[in-house]
């Protein structure tokens, strides 16, 4: 090769390498990592008790960013001294909550829950669906109670009081009694958006399409929940901390406890869905809400007949069979009234293409 051919050889490598690096600036700058915002439990960060399109936002996020947020178990300082917790135990939060808003106060109610929010995600309009990534979930303290009320009262020892649960947050279990162990699976059992704003200031107690108080099981680390929006920048809330609970949640109270989680937000343009769907790595999950548990029931089925429709490209004849020969119904909570609660779960590995024939 000649000094001049060499030279331009030389050239045109050089070239190409800067190019090559111009695109991996260009690629990053395109999927920069999201933006992880701190949100702490406080009165001001709060809405005591309900979703309210009017609520003002404590939070402004991006579509795409995390938010690592504190949530406070559903009870006070009191309720929880009564109950035999030390003083000391007892998180500041909660405290300095109980004290800015007690019963009465104009920004608590009509529900009982601590919702920690809104938080207003940008580009999220009505018409929209809001994605939320549950990344993890935390237990910042080592107990939780269960109270006795709900669907079965008449069970209830009204002189035992709350149980106050101790957690072990090494093996994740908790020794409820002797000879029962509880494996623990910490979710969010209140997880919504801002209703319509004809709805008004709706109580954190029933569940509905806007998702809010559904008390899914399943929810844990490692799943999304998908909720219609209704009102601009979604207005997330998130709240009613459990480290365990059964479907139906019968007797009204899981293991009730404070949650400290990193939950990511998509805004999802061209998803329009009547109710919250799920999903988790092994299963889809359609749910329902409704004051009748027989119409609830047959909404959830629906929603997952529809949903096989829409993205597993099957007829509705096809996609009900289907879930008559492969999904699960299930009451996830009878107790959030006027709305009782039904979720419909499908599998996953029954969707994996077949293999080659031999």
């Amino acid at each position: 090769m000649t000094h001049m051919r060499r030279i331009a050889a030389l050239a045109t490598i050089a070239l190409a390498s800067l190019a090559l690096a111009l695109g991996g600036v260009v690629a990053a700058g395109q999927s920069k990592a999201p933006k992880v915002h701190r949100l702490e439990a406080a009165p001001e960060t709060v809405a005591y008790g309900y979703y309210w399109a009017q609520a003002s936002p404590v939070l402004r996020i991006a579509s795409g960013d995390i938010v690592d947020v504190d949530t406070l178990l559903t009870n006070s300082p009191a309720g929880l001294a009564r109950a035999g917790v030390p003083d000391d135990k007892i998180q500041a939060s909660l405290k300095a909550v109980e004290a800015a808003l007690p019963r009465g106060h104009e920004r608590r109610g009509p529900g009982g829950h601590i919702l920690t929010g809104p938080i207003y995600v940008e580009g999220a309009e009505p018409g929209d669906a809001l994605e939320v990534k549950v990344l993890s979930i935390d237990l910042p303290i080592d107990y939780g109670y269960n109270g006795c009320s709900g669907f079965v009262p008449e069970n209830c020892d009204r002189a035992a009081g709350q149980a106050i649960i101790p957690l072990d947050r090494k093996t994740m279990t908790a020794a409820l009694r002797p000879g029962i162990t509880i494996p623990l699976a910490p979710f969010f059992g209140s997880m919504g958006v801002a209703p319509a704003p004809e709805a008004g200031r709706v109580s954190s107690t029933p569940p509905g399409r806007h998702a809010g108080n559904i008390d899914l099981k399943a929810l844990v680390a490692g799943t999304t929940l998908y909720i219609p929006v209704f009102v601009p920048g979604a207005l997330f809330e998130v709240g009613d901390g459990h480290a365990a609970q059964g479907d139906g949640e019968v007797n009204q109270t899981a293991i009730e406890t404070s949650l400290r989680g990193k939950l990511q937000f998509t805004v999802r343009k061209g998803m329009t869905l009547n109710f919250p769907r799920a999903e988790t790595p092994t299963a889809y999950i359609s749910l329902a809400t409704d004051p009748d548990l027989a119409a609830a029931t047959k909404i959830a089925i629906q929603e997952m007949i529809d949903f096989l429709v829409a993205e597993k490209k099957l007829t509705k004849h096809q996609a009900y069979q289907l879930v008559s020969i492969a999904g699960d119904v299930a009451v996830t909570q009878l107790v959030d009234k006027p709305n009782l609660g039904v979720h419909v779960t499908i599998p996953k590995r029954i969707f994996r293409a077949p293999g080659p024939r031999g």
